[in-house]
């Protein structure tokens, strides 16, 4: 059966919905088995209010740009159908989903975590794998070689793709652990071999007296702690 997930990503007016903020562009990438599909979702939306001056200077989208561009309850039945059913890998989680259940609930639509299979939040993810250190978007692009030169400011489908990349490179380890537990295990080549046909080639005089010279070396360096090792070890 085929693992569907959602990266998704919002810009919105603010950093607050509790106090009216609400989502101006949603983004999503689709990874089927691990690869990027063509099925993707982007909106942009109508917030019917002012975008603060911060969060223009993220993101640099205008109130004039949204001006007839879809309020979000024109599309929430598309943007359900999407997501349905669907784990979502959200870079800051917490965020994402607070501005997405507010939203939701102006249209009557419950939570986003009623309509998806689970969600993962590849922030909490990275301070795992990487304590101490700088886990953006940017900064995990960087460290998992991802290139963002063409991110100037933030949009919601450009970090959604920049994420599925760096998604997939994070959790790379995880998919070599799964295919090596799921194949079968088979009796390695060295297992099969007969040691009576192995051909043994033994050093030349010529190859001993240059190991012996080179264990002479060592001695002299070693000669506090009472010879190198490897000559008190020689049978």
């Amino acid at each position: 059966m085929a693992t569907r997930q959602i990266v998704l990503d919002t810009e919105t007016t603010g950093l607050n919905p509790r106090l009216g903020d609400r989502i101006i562009e949603i983004g999503c990438v689709e990874l089927v088995n691990r690869r990027v599909s063509d099925r993707g979702f982007h909106r942009y939306l109508n917030p019917e209010r002012d975008i603060e001056e911060g969060a223009l200077r993220v993101h640099g989208i205008t109130r004039e740009f949204l001006a007839d561009k879809p309020r979000f309850a024109d599309i929430v039945e598309e943007f359900l159908a999407y997501v349905a059913g669907a784990e979502l890998v959200i870079h800051n989680a917490e965020f994402d989903v607070e501005f997405l259940d507010a939203e939701l609930a102006r249209v009557g639509r419950g939570r986003i975590a009623d309509h998806v299979a689970g969600i993962v939040d590849t922030l909490a993810m990275a301070r795992e794998l990487h304590p101490g250190r700088k886990n953006s978007l940017d900064a995990l692009c960087e460290r998992y070689g991802v290139d963002n030169s063409h991110r100037h400011l933030h949009g919601a489908q450009l970090d959604a793709r920049l994420l599925a990349d760096v998604y997939l490179a994070m959790t790379r380890g995880q998919e070599s652990l799964a295919i090596a537990l799921e194949a079968p295990v088979e009796a390695t080549a060295a297992a099969r071999v007969d040691p009576a046909r192995l051909v043994v080639l033994r050093a030349s005089a010529d190859e001993v007296a240059l190991h012996e010279a080179y264990l002479d070396e060592l001695d002299k360096a070693a000669a506090k702690a009472g010879g190198s090792v490897w000559r008190r070890a020689k049978p």
